[in-house]
């Protein structure tokens, strides 16, 4: 596949899918070396064919330093404009050797970190033994930026909270999970035994930040009962919060996948509530108006079902309620929660 100028345009040499298709893998690993290692090229081939592309398009699309190779204005834009034409490229190689009965070809993946954590690992594993001739490329991402990869060409799909937004992307649901209250194993916390989300404005909180789309869910529906969160801190990095949560008297709410390996390390408890339950919604999204790969469905397949085993193992260790009635390391004890003026 070539892309030639227009006519009355200088005349060059016309801009190969394979200059493309370097171009983006640069973009990607923003390093010579290590994406000349990914493209099994030596690193002077590699320079030559971005010069090379650069010169045709009249264009500079990196600046170079020592901390490695940014993009310019112009590479951003050239980006958005090359990344459909190589996905589709792709898929239609893809297709084809389909018709030989092989499953093969890259998959670009984007995950919210909840579902990254507990599916990455072993998902991509299966994929690797079951598919091998799939390359399998993940990235973890806030569910509005894995939104503009994929309307961008830059991921096949990605599972993201669903946006409360419309997108212009097409969007499948997956499974509903519940949020739960969680603390230290051994805290001295102990919820009301009938728990409900307007309780959590009376502990010291940790949570994701407002940029999060966790974040987003709670302030919601914190907004609908007439109560305001206010973190003594908040974390965007899940095992991060989650291991404040093991070691400290503070507390969170979060869903369960995202506790499982804590809870099944026996360092933290969840407790479900007993009413203002809270579930959030996870979807994959890809663009409309592009094909999704035969390949591209046998990963979805596979991290899918390892999601929703993920979600029934961390459900089986969440305890219905607590058997305490206070909450001893709350702010005040028995303090009624703050609701918004107005």
């Amino acid at each position: 596949m070539m892309v030639r100028r227009q006519i009355g345009e200088q005349r060059t040499d016309p801009v190969e899918l394979r200059q493309m298709q370097y171009f983006l893998c640069l973009a990607e690993e923003k390093n010579v070396t290590r994406a000349a290692r990914q493209l099994n090229i030596v690193q002077p081939a590699l320079s030559m064919q971005i010069a090379k592309l650069e010169a045709e398009l009249g264009q500079k699309l990196f600046d170079r330093s020592v901390q490695g190779m940014t993009l310019t204005s112009a590479g951003e834009a050239l980006v958005r404009l090359t990344a459909p034409i190589v996905r589709d490229a792709e898929h239609a190689r893809q297709e084809m050797a389909q018709l030989g009965g092989r499953i093969s070809g890259r998959v670009s993946v984007g995950l919210i970190t909840s579902v990254a954590q507990s599916t990455m690992a072993s998902a991509s594993a299966a994929v690797a033994s079951r598919y091998p001739e799939i390359t399998l490329s993940v990235c973890e991402g806030y569910t509005e930026t894995l939104i503009d990869w994929v309307n961008t060409g830059q991921l096949d799909f990605a599972l993201i909270n669903v946006p409360r937004r419309k997108t212009p992307l097409a969007a499948h649901h997956v499974m509903d999970e519940e949020m739960v209250f969680a603390c230290r194993k051994d805290s001295p916390i102990q919820p009301p035994i009938r728990l409900r989300f307007d309780h959590i404005a009376n502990f010291d909180l940790v949570l994701p930040s407002k940029r999060h789309g966790l974040r987003l869910i709670l302030d919601e529906h914190a907004a609908a009962i007439g109560i305001d969160l206010r973190p003594r801190l908040e974390l965007d990095t899940l095992p991060a919060l989650c291991d404040v949560i093991a070691t400290t008297d503070f507390a969170t709410v979060l869903p369960t996948i995202a506790l499982r390996q804590s809870l099944a390390g026996g360092t933290i408890r969840a407790h479900r509530f007993d009413a203002q339950r809270i579930v959030r919604s996870i979807a994959w999204v890809h663009h409309p108006r592009r094909a999704v790969s035969v390949a591209a469905k046998a990963v979805l397949d596979v991290i899918s079902h390892d999601l929703a085993e993920a979600a029934a193992v961390a459900r089986e260790f969440v305890e219905p309620s607590s058997s305490g009635t206070g909450s001893s390391s709350s702010r005040k004890d028995r303090r009624k929660p703050r609701r918004r003026a107005g």
